[in-house]
């Protein structure tokens, strides 16, 4: 039976691949500040901002390419069950070759009616236009779940992180909330990685770090891995 490897991942992966992050900029994203684009109140002063601001980021992404990162932890699927549970929005895991990946925050190249979350659709690299209708009449809006909104796939996570034979926390601050508390649903005794070039919130379990980016710190644990598993 194959070991289970749940990878918990942030925006310090996608970094290297050219995606902007918000958490190194002193609360802006691409000059913007995040509670009027990441924010669902932000969604009710400014729907028009909102929408603008995640075409221009769909279209960011549409000329981005994995990076080794996303491609190593992929390749991890060719020994082990691997749950990828990320935080980002984009689709560079699905891309770099991941099979499973739980979206937490949602993503970029899907939108859904803003009532509730419905009416969920494949949209790929285009934009929105403002006023635009889903099925149900509601307004079409960004699949993202901003900061004041209920993060649905949260319990899934959590009971993949308690059946994980190994953990790896990538490329993430542990600074958001509940995201940040998966790590400690993970068995007693089992190893978790930490890979960040950055200090990391304080953690009250054993783990091991790996003080590197992405792309560095998975050559340096696929390496360690073949070494612990061959």
């Amino acid at each position: 039976m194959m070991k289970k490897i749940v990878v918990l991942s942030g925006a310090g992966v996608s970094a290297e691949s050219g995606i902007s992050t918000f958490r190194d900029s002193n609360g802006l994203w691409e000059n913007y500040n995040v509670e009027d684009v990441a924010s669902i109140d932000g969604w009710y002063r400014n729907p028009e901002l909102m929408i603008k601001f995640y075409n221009d980021r769909r279209r960011e992404l549409e000329h981005c390419q994995p990076n080794d990162a996303h491609k190593i932890i992929a390749e991890l699927e060719r020994q082990y069950e691997v749950v990828v549970v990320t935080q980002n929005v984009d689709n560079l895991h699905e891309r770099g070759g991941s099979s499973h990946v739980i979206h937490l925050h949602g993503e970029l190249t899907k939108a859904c009616s803003e009532r509730g979350k419905r009416c969920v659709e494949d949209i790929g690299y285009r934009d929105i236009k403002y006023g635009e209708k889903a099925a149900d009449g509601g307004i079409l809006r960004p699949f993202i779940v901003w900061f004041g909104e209920s993060v649905p796939l949260l319990e899934d996570a959590a009971a993949h992180v308690q059946t994980a034979d190994i953990l790896i926390i990538i490329g993430t601050s542990l600074n958001v909330y509940p995201a940040a508390g998966l790590l400690y649903y993970a068995p007693t005794g089992i190893p978790i990685y930490v890979i960040d070039p950055k200090e990391v919130q304080p953690i009250r379990r054993e783990v091991i770090f790996i003080k590197e980016k992405a792309t560095e710190g998975m050559r340096q644990l696929r390496a360690k891995l073949m070494t612990v598993d061959s």
